[in-house]
C-alpha cells in the first residue's frame, strides 16, 4: 500500500530515517516493521519559536510483499526534430524565451531564438569586467546573455504563481537537464549561480539538438509592420556590425525587464504600452551568523553552530504599510553576495545571488517601496514610459553618489534610521566596492521615509536586526518592469499585433524565474493552437 502523508519532526531529526519511520508508521497506526520505505515529497522549515521542526509531507510504502524501489526522476520530456518545420523567433534568451523554444519543440514547431548577450561562458568575462574594472558592456552583463536575469543571479525557485502553469513541469525540466532532484522537494527551491550556467547550456542543447537555433550577440534593432502584422524583423550582429533582415510569422518578445531599447523601439512605432506599478529601493546586507542567530532564536554564536548542523543559512521575508505604502523584502538571499547589475555605464543597479550551497558570510535582501503612476507624474511627458524615466534618474542619481564609477554609495543601517552620516562601512560583498554616502539624497523623500519607517518596524519584530553590522546599499531598482506590452487574455498576442506575443517579465506578466519559465510555455501553447487553426 502507498499513503501521502504529512508530519511534524524536531530539526535535530531531519538525518535521522530510524525516527522518522517511526514517525510514520505512529501516525498511520502501523507496526514499523511493515513499511518498505519513505520518500520525502516535501519539506519545509517551521522556526516561528525556539522549537525548530520540519514540515514534511512524505509518501510512505508498507506491506508490500514484493516491493522494488521506487525508479529515480527519469527524463520523460519528448521533443520532436524541427529542423524543416515552421519557425517562430523568440527574442530573448531568458527562462520565458527558452521555455518557450522547450515547449516548441514538444509541439513540432522550430524555435529561432535571438539572444543581444553572450553565452554562459563568453558572458563570464564581462561579468568579471564590472566586478574588477568597473566597465559594463551594454550587450553582455547581468541581465542580458544566455538564461537571462537569473543565470548569474541566483536562481531561486520559488513562486507563488500555481495558477500559471505546472510548476513540477518546469521543476523536471530543470532536472532533466541537470538540476538536482532535491528541487522537486524543497519548499523554497534553489540552484545556485554556480550550477545555473550548466543547466542552460544543456537547455541550448536540447533546442539545437532538435532543430532550433540559438543566435547569440543578435541584436533586435527595428520591425517592419503591414496592418496589423509584424512582418520583418531587423537584427545586428553586434560581433561582426552587420545588420539583418528576416520575415516573421510569429514572434515571441521576451526580452526582460532591462531590455528598454525595445520599450523605446515600440513606442517609437505606435504599439500600445501601459504602465505598470513597480517597487524600488536599497539592498541590505547583514552577517549571515546574526541572521541565523535571530531566525533561529539563538541565544550564542555555539547555538548556532549546533543548529546549522541540521538547518540551512536563515532566511527572512517581511512586508509593511507605512503611510499607505507598502514597503517589503525582495529577492532574499541566505550566504549569497551583492551583484552589480547595471546595463550602461550611468547607472548603479544591485541584485543578489546566493552559491548552490549558500555559504558565503553575508545575506542580502532588496528592501523596496511600491510605486505607482502617481510618484512621478513629473515624467508624464513620456507616456507609458514615466516610469522607466523615474527608474533611470534613481540608478542615475546613484552614479552620481557612488563617483561616477560602479562603485555603489552605501551606508550603515542605524546611520540611515537615524539620518546620520557614515564615517565608515563595514565589508560589504559588493566586489566593485562600496562608499559611504548618505542614501536618502538619492531618492524623492517618500521613498527614504518609506524605508526609514519599515526598517523600525521590522526592527520590533526581529531583535538585532537593526543593527551597524548592517549595511544599505543603493539601488535596487530592477525589482520588475513599469511596463507592461498588453495582450489579448485569450489569444495572447497583442492586442495591435496578431503574431505579436509579448512574454515573461519583461512585458509585464512574470516576476522571475518560474513565472517567466511558466508563461513561456503557455505562449508557446497559444501559437502551437494558432499554427493548427491556421
Amino acid at each position: 500500500m502507498t499513503n501521502i502523508i504529512s508530519i511534524q519532526i524536531l530539526f535535530n531529526k531531519i538525518n535521522d530515517t530510524s525516527f522518522i519511520k517511526a514517525a510514520c508508521a505512529e501516525s498511520l497506526e502501523i507496526n514499523i516493521a511493515l513499511i518498505n520505505t519513505v520518500i520525502i515529497k516535501k519539506k519545509s522549515i517551521d522556526a516561528r519559536n525556539k522549537n525548530i521542526k520540519y514540515n514534511l509531507t512524505i509518501e510512505v510504502i508498507y506491506n508490500e510483499e514484493f516491493y522494488k524501489l521506487p525508479i529515480a526522476f527519469q527524463k520523460n520530456k519528448k521533443y520532436k526534430n524541427v529542423e524543416d518545420k515552421c519557425s517562430v523567433v523568440i527574442v530573448g534568451a531568458g527562462p520565458a524565451g527558452l521555455f518557450a523554444a522547450l515547449k516548441l519543440l514538444q509541439l513540432g514547431i522550430k524555435p529561432i531564438v535571438i539572444e543581444r548577450g553572450k553565452n554562459v561562458q563568453e558572458r563570464r568575462r564581462d561579468l568579471a569586467a564590472i566586478n574588477k574594472q568597473q566597465i559594463v558592456n551594454p550587450e553582455s552583463n547581468y541581465c542580458f546573455g544566455e538564461g537571462g536575469a537569473g543565470t548569474y543571479s541566483d536562481g531561486k525557485l520559488y513562486t507563488r504563481s500555481n495558477k500559471r502553469g505546472d510548476i513540477l513541469d518546469v521543476l523536471e525540466t530543470f532536472v532533466e537537464h541537470g538540476a538536482d532532484e532535491n528541487i522537486l522537494v524543497e519548499a523554497h527551491p534553489h540552484i545556485g549561480t554556480n550550477k545555473l550556467p550548466k543547466i542552460i547550456e544543456n537547455i541550448r542543447a536540447t533546442i539545437i539538438e532538435h532543430g532550433g537555433e540559438i543566435l547569440f550577440n543578435t541584436k533586435l534593432i527595428d520591425i517592419a509592420l503591414e496592418g496589423k502584422k509584424l512582418v520583418e524583423i531587423v537584427t545586428l550582429n553586434l560581433t561582426t556590425n552587420v545588420v539583418g533582415t528576416k520575415n516573421v510569422e510569429n514572434i515571441i518578445l521576451a526580452t526582460g525587464h532591462s531590455a528598454r531599447d525595445i520599450y523605446e523601439l515600440l513606442q517609437v512605432k505606435n504599439i500600445a504600452l501601459e504602465s505598470k506599478p513597480f517597487a524600488l529601493g536599497v539592498r541590505v546586507e547583514h552577517p549571515q551568523n546574526l541572521i541565523d542567530k535571530i531566525q533561529y532564536h539563538c541565544n550564542n554564536d555555539e547555538e548556532v553552530v549546533e543548529k546549522r548542523n541540521f538547518l540551512p543559512p536563515a532566511s527572512y521575508s517581511w512586508v509593511h504599510q507605512t503611510g499607505g505604502r507598502g514597503v517589503y523584502s525582495f529577492c532574499m538571499c541566505p550566504g549569497g553576495i551583492i551583484a552589480p547589475c547595471a546595463t550602461s555605464q550611468q547607472e548603479i543597479v544591485t541584485n543578489g545571488w546566493s552559491p548552490s550551497k549558500r555559504n558565503n558570510p553575508f545575506s542580502n535582501s532588496g528592501i523596496v517601496v511600491g510605486l505607482t503612476e502617481n510618484d512621478y507624474q513629473q515624467f508624464s511627458n513620456r507616456g507609458a514610459l514615466a516610469g522607466l524615466q523615474f527608474q533611470k534618474e534613481i540608478e542615475y542619481n546613484a552614479w552620481l553618489a557612488g563617483g561616477k564609477t560602479q562603485q555603489a554609495p552605501a551606508q550603515r543601517l542605524m546611520d540611515f534610521i537615524n539620518k546620520k552620516d557614515s564615517a565608515n562601512l563595514p565589508f560589504c560583498s559588493y566586489l566593485p566596492g562600496v562608499i559611504p554616502y548618505n542614501i536618502s539624497e538619492i531618492f524623492p523623500d517618500f521613498i527614504s521615509i518609506a524605508l526609514r519607517n519599515a526598517f523600525i518596524m521590522q526592527g520590533n519584530k526581529m531583535r538585532n536586526y537593526l543593527s551597524n553590522e548592517a549595511i544599505v546599499v543603493a539601488t535596487e531598482s530592477r525589482t520588475s518592469t513599469p511596463v507592461r506590452i498588453p495582450r489579448e487574455n485569450d489569444t495572447l498576442c497583442h492586442t495591435q499585433i496578431t503574431n505579436l506575443f509579448p512574454c515573461g517579465e519583461g512585458a509585464g506578466y512574470a516576476g522571475g524565474i518560474m513565472s517567466a519559465a511558466m508563461d513561456g510555455i503557455k505562449v508557446a501553447v497559444a501559437i502551437g493552437l494558432k499554427c493548427n487553426i491556421n
